[in-house]
């Protein structure tokens, strides 16, 4: 397999384990995952050299989408009082992406190991 499969397949993997992780990964959001993929796969066939990144390109798109359509994703599992908020892909264009609480200013895990809510 080649690079840009490997990192497609990975990326995939890394946001599909944190949906299941969240227990939101319907067939639904299954396929705004594949929309994703397919998406980010044209991105990397252009630009070979940000293969480290889709991962958290894959991970953004999917909230996004998500947002659209279900509501906020994955939300604050560090925040226990105020309202509710999501957390983010940060960072937004690079190697090693984590989820962060903007406003705790923490990282709360790499992309692809979401603890449970």
């Amino acid at each position: 397999m080649d690079t840009l499969e490997q990192a497609l397949h990975s990326a995939r993997a890394q946001v599909m384990a944190d949906l299941t992780a969240r227990d939101v990964a319907d067939p639904g959001i299954v396929s705004i995952v594949e929309d994703a993929v397919v998406h980010r796969r044209w991105w990397v066939e252009q630009w070979p050299e940000g293969a480290s990144y889709v991962a958290g390109l894959v991970a953004q798109d999917v909230q996004d989408a998500l947002l659209e359509k279900y509501g906020r994703w994955p939300l604050c599992s560090v925040c226990h009082d105020g309202d509710p908020h999501a957390l983010q892909v940060e960072p937004e264009l690079g190697p090693d992406p984590h989820w962060v609480c903007t406003k705790a200013v923490v990282a709360v895990s790499p992309v692809g190991k979401l603890p449970p809510a």
